[in-house]
């Protein structure tokens, strides 16, 4: 157990969301499980939260990550990955 916390200095031009205190902060504050980034300016990191949602909508509706296609393939083979001959 290490006796101090090594703190992260924050760079100048890095711009980052905090998910707990919600607001944007230049250079790491809060810990990297705690915010999105970096972005390269203050508006993009203010708008992360509806960046992060567009994301997970393309994810969820792209085809290839479709949990009803990966359903549809297991019911047509034997559950393992595989299908039968």
């Amino acid at each position: 157990m290490a006796l101090f916390k090594k703190r992260q200095v924050g760079k100048p031009g890095e711009w980052y969301y905090c998910l707990v205190h919600h607001k944007v902060e230049e250079g790491p504050e809060c810990p990297a499980k705690d915010r999105f980034g970096p972005y390269t300016t203050p508006e993009e990191a203010a708008h992360a939260m509806e960046t992060a949602q567009e994301r997970n909508l393309e994810w969820q509706n792209d085809p290839k990550w479709n949990d009803k296609t990966r359903e549809g393939q297991e019911e047509e083979g034997d559950g393992t990955g595989t299908t039968a001959p």
